[in-house]
């Protein structure tokens, strides 16, 4: 067990030891230890005290806050990593244009390529979406080999902006016409596809800055992402190429019936909503393949590292790959 995820009202988290206790009504209804966590995702109304999150971030656990019926995320992370020289190089980096450039197309590249590969594997087995998915493909790989053209990171988010249009009118094709999905939108969603959508990008997302705190980088400081108050901008680097991963499973939470529409309430005031019951099969199915996405979340910063701090990352990963596209594409400054 990595993760436990807590959506209830009225619970009230204690410690007893290295083991985490659940209260209701006084009552003790639960007991999980500490040693197997890496995070805790709660939403819903939980007490707790400072003295549990100190023992929290003592034991690297990081928890995720989803507050809100949007589901905002506030983290509170566990102890940074030692070697501050990694936060160093990357502030040097992210100073740099030319390189901030040639890791922001690297970025883009592997998103659209991602994307290519989705719709690529959909005409197989989609064959009353051909023309939808054939003008996407086509446009995206257009726009693939024209990336080395642009000369900054405005124009790459040019092209990255072209290739959703026509990646989201394609995948539209693919989404049952029942659940009302005709491209992406958000705050609040107004179908239930773009409400699993927004959800499981927001929780990529708080894996992502997690991910970034544990290989010693500051999730703030991006390079194709630049820093904006208040936004943490690497781990929105981070989660680029790894969209298309997510928008495939949302498609298989409702081509399989794992989520259906009536699982889902809408008002004009806050949006597209998926209900408690829902939401419980969501987490269930997150988790079953959440670990493979924080693997990859993980080659990616060794990936950054080895590019912006090759010393430091070495010590951590002797023996590992050396396939990552990142490396393959980008050179360390001499």
């Amino acid at each position: 067990m990595g993760t436990l995820y807590i959506d209830r009202k009225h619970v009230r988290l204690d410690l007893d030891g290295d083991a985490l206790m659940f209260y209701e009504n006084g009552e003790r209804i639960g007991t999980v230890p500490l040693g197997p966590l890496e995070r805790i995702i709660v939403r819903g109304n939980i007490t707790l005290e400072t003295s549990l999150l100190g023992r929290l971030g003592a034991h690297g656990i990081g928890l995720i806050v989803l507050d809100g019926r949007r589901h905002e995320p506030s983290l509170f992370l566990p102890r940074p990593h030692k070697d501050a020289a990694r936060r160093l190089a990357q502030y040097q980096a992210a100073l740099d244009s030319t390189r901030c450039l040639d890791i922001a197309r690297d970025i883009v590249r592997q998103k659209l390529a991602a994307q290519c590969d989705l719709l690529n594997r959909k005409l197989e087995t989609r064959h009353d979406a051909r023309y939808e998915l054939n003008r996407a493909i086509g446009g995206i790989l257009g726009m693939l080999k024209r990336l080395d053209e642009q000369p900054d990171i405005p124009a790459l988010r040019g092209v990255e902006g072209a290739a959703a249009n026509l990646y989201f009118s394609a995948f539209a094709a693919l989404v049952p016409q029942s659940l009302g999905f005709a491209g992406r939108n958000r705050r609040p969603p107004r179908d239930p596809v773009n409400a699993v959508l927004s959800l499981a990008y927001t929780l990529l997302h708080a894996e992502a800055v997690l991910a970034a705190h544990a290989a010693g980088l500051d999730p703030a400081i991006g390079f194709y992402h630049q820093p904006s108050h208040g936004r943490d901008s690497l781990a929105s680097d981070l989660v680029e190429p790894q969209r298309p991963d997510i928008d495939r499973w949302v498609l298989r939470l409702f081509n399989k019936q794992t989520l259906r529409a009536d699982d889902f309430s809408t008002s004009s005031q806050t949006g597209c909503l998926l209900g408690k019951a829902g939401r419980t099969r969501f987490y269930q199915a997150w988790e079953d393949q959440a670990e493979a996405m924080r693997r990859d979340l993980q080659d990616r910063c060794r990936q950054i590292l080895r590019v912006i701090c090759p010393a430091a990352e070495a010590e951590e990963t002797q023996g590992f790959d050396d396939d990552g596209a990142l490396e393959n594409s980008i050179r360390p400054a001499e």
